[in-house]
């Protein structure tokens, strides 16, 4: 008799679908275009002190209509709070922005472009608009709009099932279940209370 671990090994995948597919292949083509954002973002804005994730950093500041602490540009942009800490650090240190008091709370900070944070991020925008007309060039508003509309749908379904799964997670630790569902009394996280 062969050991479980080995017939699950050897179990055929299950059968495929079209959308199944085709969203596998999409991921795989943002990944790769991420990579090439990344370093052509670096390469724009290399000589100016900034990195694609400073350039990214900065906007956020930028494009906030009030000034926010990190933990709220961390949210706004998707990224690990710790992560933008460390960028926001490194670009206080070489001046770029600066920190000014919270009036809702006195330990988290709200973050401010300087002046040469303006700059920096207005020169970058400069480079970055016949660099973005170079890239669409050959596609129509329409071919581009879609694909933004594809991406923001994926990403809100995304949003949603981490959100949901993170409610049911929390109403059964509140109901007495176990981080699995399954309450310690045995009973799994959808069984009602035992009489």
């Amino acid at each position: 008799m062969l050991p479980l671990w080995h017939t699950a090994a050897v179990k055929p995948a299950p059968e495929t679908t079209p959308a199944r597919d085709a969203v596998t292949q999409l991921i795989l083509e943002v990944f790769r275009l991420n990579g090439q954002l990344l370093a052509a973002g670096d390469a724009l804005v290399g000589d100016i002190g900034l990195s694609s994730a400073r350039w990214q950093v900065l906007g956020a500041i930028a494009l906030s209509p009030v000034p926010l602490p990190v933990a709220h540009l961390a949210r706004n942009m998707g990224l690990a709070r710790q992560s933008v800490q460390r960028l926001v650090g490194e670009m206080k240190e070489d001046g770029l922005v600066r920190y000014a008091a919270n009036l809702h709370h006195r330990r988290a900070k709200l973050v401010l472009l300087t002046d040469k944070g303006e700059i920096a991020y207005r020169t970058a925008m400069a480079r970055q608009r016949p660099w973005a007309d170079g890239l669409a060039a050959g596609l129509t508003p329409e071919v581009i709009e879609a694909a933004t509309g594809t991406l923001r749908a994926l990403r809100r379904h995304l949003v949603d099932g981490v959100t949901a799964k993170a409610r049911h997670r929390d109403l059964n630790r509140v109901e007495g279940a176990d981080h699995d569902g399954v309450h310690r009394d045995g009973r799994d996280g959808d069984d009602p209370q035992p009489a």
